[in-house]
């Protein structure tokens, strides 16, 4: 079940790479969400007893419910990150959303979450 965890990841970290490229920035912040939550619900398989992680999209909630140490900094990143679950799925925030998605935020920010999600994989035995 981790493998699939981390299949999906990387997946979806393709189509980050994709989408970015093509300038669809929004949906490329949508997709680096869904990484880290794959990468996350991976750990938390790996931690917890049971084979399905909640059904959750809140990064910190995961995160707090693995073994994992991130820099705080991080963890503050989780919080931001999040965001862009909801912002991207609902019409009432994603007006606000693609405002706040320009080339020059999106590229700053998916430098982060590169970095977490060499991360968390560097931290998967």
């Amino acid at each position: 079940m981790i493998a699939f965890w981390i299949t999906s990841a990387e997946h979806d970290w393709d189509a980050v790479q994709a989408l970015f490229h093509s300038g669809n920035n929004m949906h490329a912040l949508f997709f680096a969400h869904l990484t880290i939550e794959k990468l996350l619900k991976a750990h938390w398989v790996k931690d917890n007893a049971e084979n399905y992680p909640p059904r959750v999209h809140n990064l910190e909630y995961l995160y707090n419910q693995t073994t994992l140490t991130l820099e705080p900094e991080q963890v503050d990143e989780l919080r931001i990150i999040t965001a862009w679950n909801m912002e991207g799925r609902y019409q009432d925030y994603r007006d606000r959303f693609y405002q706040l998605s320009t080339s020059e935020y999106t590229e700053k920010k998916l430098k982060i979450v590169e970095e977490i999600k060499k991360c968390l994989l560097e931290k998967m035995p």
